[in-house]
């Protein structure tokens, strides 16, 4: 794709371009820029032995943004027509009007930036009929492998997005951005006891996401999940060490770490590491990275929604709290370069500091003996959702299965209980690091004020010494 096909796309020339950023800065602003943006997406999905629902979505449009200091004016047409861009550059400009006035870019300047997510075939270039055989194997294969199975759901999800950006600094960029998504839930009944589980995998990835590895690893992920739940129990809750499992459980880094230290929050003073910048936070053993260039991995960016090239973040270095996640605006704000974290839903929002792809690097434990040093806890793995309360740092996180830890070994599975615990206290809290760390490659979703982006999150295993865990 190259720079006059991407114009061609949306219908917009150079000049235009230009005239629009010129239009946004008319009533003042320290920055203008434009966010084009062509969706395509499509779901099947199977229930009860067959296909039976299919259904595709064309998003297109663009969005205007101007900024003042702190102030936003934004709007967003559902076209590209020159009139209506102008129109729209033209509210934003009001509603972000003041005496600054940033200087409109006389040239434009071409900008490319590194491809984390090369793919084969396009989604484009597939039919349904291509997709539909393997969510059918999908759905045998569960069948197949346990015969206490007596429901099956599975969905397939792509979407191709086609992105053009410019900004009052003149540069002007595009991205081709793909995006799949698997899903496959069983059902079985035994002596008259019915229990759930699923598998998922996401992916900035082509056609080639299909696969026979990919259904045999699905099918036999959603069975083992729901076949351990007939011999789970709820433990009894309490106080307790906590064995967090590699993958997933980087939900603790997600929801109990990670949005607070978006640097919005941390602006407006309302997350508890406002005013940690610096500061020795937790084991000089930790380090927690926000990395927006991990091949393939779902919440992997190219550049972000205000045309800055993704990158590694160092949030946590050595037990300091090293950065904030930025965009522009807080950038500007703290003084420092943005760090690619400027991410929205779509054309029709505005960007905010956002998660990419937010892990935690491994230690040199074993996790073995991590399990075997705690006496009387818990071992989780398989989370569901969370939540956090950014100004106080308190998070609940659902956890699907996991075990008892008795005597340094894991017994009894467990099932559907809640860790409850404080952010900055259990990240003070995570007293061994293991050697294992796993980028979990599940279907990850982040929402902040209304807008949904995906995401991806990592965790060696790890062991906090104390976490409220909801039982009997």
């Amino acid at each position: 794709m190259d720079r006059q096909n991407i114009l061609n796309r949306f219908s917009v020339t150079e000049s235009d371009l230009l005239k629009v950023i010129t239009e946004a800065l008319s009533k003042g602003g320290d920055y203008a820029d434009i966010f084009f943006e062509h969706t395509f997406s499509n779901n099947i999905a199977l229930r009860d032995g067959e296909v039976n629902r299919a259904s595709s979505n064309i998003d297109f449009g663009a969005g205007i943004r101007v900024v003042s200091g702190d102030q936003t004016g934004y709007a967003y047409v559902e076209n590209t027509d020159i009139k209506d861009l102008l129109n729209a550059a033209r509210t934003a400009a009001s509603i972000a009007a003041s005496s600054a006035k940033a200087e409109p870019p006389i040239e434009v300047r071409e900008t490319h930036f590194k491809n984390h997510y090369k793919i084969e075939r396009t989604w484009i270039d597939v039919s349904v009929a291509d997709k539909k055989s393997f969510v059918q194997k999908l759905n045998d294969r569960i069948f197949e492998l346990d015969k206490r199975t007596i429901k099956v759901s599975v969905s397939l999800s792509d979407s191709t997005s086609y992105i053009l950006f410019f900004n009052s600094e003149g540069t002007l960029t595009w991205d081709y951005r793909p995006m799949c998504l698997m899903y496959g839930s069983c059902t079985m009944e035994q002596n008259g006891k019915i229990e759930n589980g699923y598998a998922s995998r996401a992916y900035r990835k082509g056609f080639e996401f299909l696969s026979a590895d990919l259904i045999e690893t699905l099918a036999k992920e959603a069975v083992a999940q729901t076949s351990l739940m007939f011999d789970a129990i709820k433990p009894k809750g309490g106080e307790m060490p906590v064995v967090m499992g590699a993958g997933s459980s980087g939900i603790l880094l997600h929801e109990a770490i990670g949005h607070t230290f978006e640097a919005d929050f941390n602006r407006k003073r309302t997350s508890i590491f406002s005013d940690q910048l610096g500061k020795q936070i937790c084991s000089p053993n930790i380090n927690v990275i926000d990395d927006g260039t991990i091949e393939h991995q779902r919440g992997a960016i190219n550049f972000d929604d205000e045309g800055i090239e993704s990158q590694k973040t160092y949030i946590v270095k050595d037990g300091v709290l090293e950065s904030y996640l930025h965009d522009r605006i807080s950038a500007k704000y703290y003084g420092v370069n943005p760090t690619g974290n400027g991410r929205r839903q779509s054309f029709r929002h505005t960007p905010m500091p956002r998660m990419r792809v937010t892990y935690m690097e491994q230690g040199n434990i074993p996790e073995a003996d991590i399990i075997a040093s705690v006496k009387q806890g818990v071992y989780v793995d398989n989370f569901t959702n969370g939540q956090v309360q950014i100004g106080a740092g308190d998070f609940t996180f659902f956890v699907k299965t996991g075990y008892l830890i008795e005597n340094g070994k894991l017994t009894q599975p467990i099932k559907d209980i809640n860790i409850i615990g404080n952010g900055a206290k259990a990240l003070a809290d995570i007293t061994m690091v293991g050697n294992n760390l796993k980028i979990d490659e599940g279907a990850w979703t982040c929402g902040k004020d209304g807008q949904s982006v995906p995401v991806g999150q990592g965790l060696p295993s790890v062991l906090v010494s104390k976490l409220t865990v909801g039982g009997e």
